[in-house]
């Protein structure tokens, strides 16, 4: 998949793009629908398959002091984009000249000048330009005047629940990844490099592989069972474990984080890229009154764990 974040020096031979438009926060179903409708204009035009996205997000742009909401970071959804197939990415800077242009002029000088789009896909909630003014109707318009083709997604909804990134977000505050799952089409997942912690867990028996989970969305403090995929250096693969995700109350106060714990694994991680996907949450983080009662409880968990994700399909 090829990354254009520059609209205005844009090589020529990367216009022309049957494309999907919005944050694609999280990468779920509703999400896929808008992105399955453009790969059909795009076989339908012989054209490539693109998804114009913007970063930073437009609601941290205008609402920087805003607690974290992000599903996923600029890095983990290029990632699940190219996994479906995306050839070109558009993540154009969002910044106070995009930010001040009209519906009427993203139309004309983004969509068709610069990226000479042949075609965009939306969602039917879609919103553009300057207040938010322009929508999906006002694109049809547009790309009837300016020459590409335009199609609407509806709403989706599963299980009763209209998919949204406000309603997963919902779902991972509750401790409900399976909930979030079936709206995201895929497991919620923690990605990032593995950094240095304070090594308490292998002290404990129990290493663990430390992430960041600072600019997202916490989920519910606790801890959950998971799939864990190394995604480079010599330990590449896919586990099992259990993951810790919050302050560690047992230690004092500490800046939210995410510790996993791999099954039946040796080996150096640090560095690597880690994708943690949250499967089932077990129990909330507690202070226990000693380590041996904390050792026993996560030896607890483990089994639990092991348990769950052994009856499980694997998926994505």
């Amino acid at each position: 998949m090829r990354i254009i974040r520059d609209s205005l020096f844009i090589d020529p031979a990367l216009r022309g793009a049957a494309a999907a438009i919005g944050n694609f926060d999280g990468v779920h179903l509703g999400h896929r629908h808008v992105i399955d409708l453009a790969r059909a204009a795009a076989g339908d035009l012989g054209a490539p398959l693109g998804v114009l996205t913007f970063e930073p997000h437009p609601r941290q742009y205008f609402r920087p002091d805003a607690a974290p909401f992000r599903l996923m970071d600029a890095a983990a959804r290029a990632s699940e984009l190219a996994r479906l197939g995306v050839e070109r990415l558009y993540e154009l800077p969002f910044n106070a000249a995009l930010a001040a242009l009209s519906a009427g002029d993203f139309a004309r000088v983004i969509l068709s000048e610069r990226l000479g789009l042949a075609h965009v896909a939306v969602g039917a909630d879609f919103r553009f330009g300057h207040g938010r003014d322009g929508g999906a109707d006002d694109l049809r318009r547009l790309g009837a005047r300016l020459g590409f083709g335009v199609t609407v997604a509806r709403m989706m909804d599963a299980g009763g629940t209209e998919v949204s990134s406000t309603a997963i977000r919902a779902a991972l505050t509750d401790g409900r990844p399976g909930d979030a799952a079936r709206m995201l089409g895929h497991w919620h997942r923690i990605e990032g490099p593995v950094i240095r912690g304070d090594q308490r867990g292998r002290d404990l028996g129990f290493p663990t592989a430390n992430m960041s989970i600072a600019h997202r969305h916490p989920p519910r403090f606790g801890v959950y069972a998971v799939l864990a995929d190394v995604l480079d250096g010599p330990h590449a693969g896919r586990y099992h474990g259990a993951a810790s995700i919050g302050v560690r109350p047992m230690f004092g106060e500490n800046v939210p984080n995410c510790e996993t714990f791999l099954f039946d694994f040796s080996g150096d991680l640090y560095g690597a890229t880690l994708s943690v996907a949250l499967v089932d949450w077990l129990r909330p983080e507690e202070r226990f009154d000693s380590l041996d009662a904390l050792i026993l409880q996560m030896r607890a968990d483990c089994d639990r764990a092991r348990a769950l994700l052994a009856a499980l399909p694997e998926g994505p």
